[in-house]
């Protein structure tokens, strides 16, 4: 008997999860991060209120798991992808009306993770190979504070140093990647922000990148921040999706980008995973040394040194994770926090109360950025047969492409 063909069904399942996300944005200008879907499908009257939009989101849950079992990939993925994210938004309504979960409960139930958790005597151990890296005796947070001083990009020679990254990393992107010939981004300075930059994705490939310029950008920045909102980041992975997804195959439920859901977690960590995609270690080290140091008038002789400890420093971002969960749980108060952030962060003042601020704000979303990066790699090991950093490149684009949930990484 010839299964029955549910594309009709599901692709109308799909426009009430694209409107349902629509309406509750009219309650939280952060949730839609981007869309671009049919003008016609924007809410064109007041908010909906919230339990009436609880109602609505159950009653499409109960009508994606009443679906018959589909035999197509396709259509397997599409209702396993429509239903976790509705669950999600079923969790962010509550949220809306100030049911709050611990912070475990809102890693599982907004964004779909399971994430491992480090205590304190874990990120002591690495302080203590920091405590050998980092010259200087003040106190470690003082040292390395002032040691990283040296590797500020002047502001008169930020956009140049920018630019030759954003070049590279663009050129790197596009001999794996297949990018419409029209897509672009513009990148602009601002501040007051609790975030260091931001990638505000238009539609029609194109996105703008605003940099935070509150606090100085070392050079390490750079790179990140051109590929983690450039290429192959968050601008790739969006155009990606509606090029193929949306405007190819008409898949509408990826129309739109609901920042508080689990496909956050594959954008983030791709995005940060993608730097080591486009950069390998030694090929990054080479690129700083020949290129963004002279641009930014420091010595290409510290280089070595100072990505030795950046690497160790990269382990410390669990850290976040460790002051989020003991925060909102509510075991620690704010200057604790800010404590906590100073001491296992390395962060400044200053810096560690931006953090904090980000964490209140945004809550569990701190995970996207650290587990979402291990889980994509991770991921991605069981995809390659082999060391060919060009295989490594085919499945990435391919999971830009096709974006998976993190249980479905999981293979849950």
């Amino acid at each position: 008997m010839t299964a029955p063909n549910t594309t009709p069904a599901i692709n109308l399942l799909a426009e009430r999860y694209v409107k349902l996300s629509l309406k509750i944005g009219q309650h939280c200008p952060y949730y839609v991060d981007a869309y671009y879907g049919p003008k016609a499908w924007q809410p064109k009257s007041d908010a909906v209120p919230l339990d009436s939009l609880l109602e609505q989101t159950q009653a499409l849950a109960d009508a994606i798991e009443a679906l018959p079992t589909q035999t197509s990939a396709a259509l397997k993925h599409r209702v396993t992808f429509l239903l976790i994210q509705v669950k999600s938004s079923r969790v962010y309504i509550n949220r809306l009306q100030g049911k709050l979960l611990s912070f475990d409960e809102e890693c599982s139930q907004l964004y779909d993770a399971k994430v491992p958790h480090y205590d304190s005597a874990h990120f002591d151990e690495i302080l203590n190979e920091l405590e050998l890296l980092v010259p200087g005796h003040e106190p470690l947070p003082d040292r390395l504070a002032k040691y990283r001083e040296q590797f500020v990009v002047p502001t008169d020679k930020l956009t140049h140093v920018f630019d030759a990254a954003i070049e590279e990393s663009r050129r790197r992107t596009l001999k794996h990647i297949d990018l419409p010939e029209h897509e672009n981004f513009k990148v602009e300075l601002t501040n007051n922000q609790i975030w260091s930059a931001y990638n505000w994705y238009k539609g029609n490939s194109y996105s703008l990148i605003e940099l935070n310029t509150d606090y100085p950008i070392q050079i390490e920045r750079v790179i990140d921040l051109a590929a983690h909102e450039g290429y192959p980041g968050h601008h790739v992975f969006n155009a990606q999706i509606e090029r193929h997804l949306v405007n190819e195959l008409g898949w509408m439920e990826y129309s739109i980008y609901n920042l508080y859901s689990p496909i956050s977690l594959l954008a983030e960590g791709s995005a940060n995973y993608g730097i080591e995609v486009a950069f390998p270690w030694q090929e990054r080290l080479d690129f700083e040394r020949q290129t963004l140091f002279p641009l930014a008038g420091l010595n290409p002789d510290d280089v070595s040194q100072y990505y030795a400890i950046q690497k160790v420093l990269h382990r410390l971002s669990y850290a976040d994770n460790m002051v989020a969960k003991q925060y909102l749980d509510g075991d620690i108060n704010e200057k604790q926090a800010i404590e906590l952030l100073i001491k296992y962060a390395l962060n400044s003042p200053e810096r560690a109360k931006q953090r904090l601020g980000f964490i209140k704000h945004n809550r569990a979303y701190v995970v996207t950025y650290n587990y979402g990066q291990d889980l994509v790699k991770q991921y991605l090991s069981t995809q390659v047969n082999n060391d060919s950093h060009q295989e490594l490149w085919r499945v990435f684009s391919q999971l830009l492409a096709t974006p998976l949930m993190a249980s479905m990484m999981k293979g849950g």
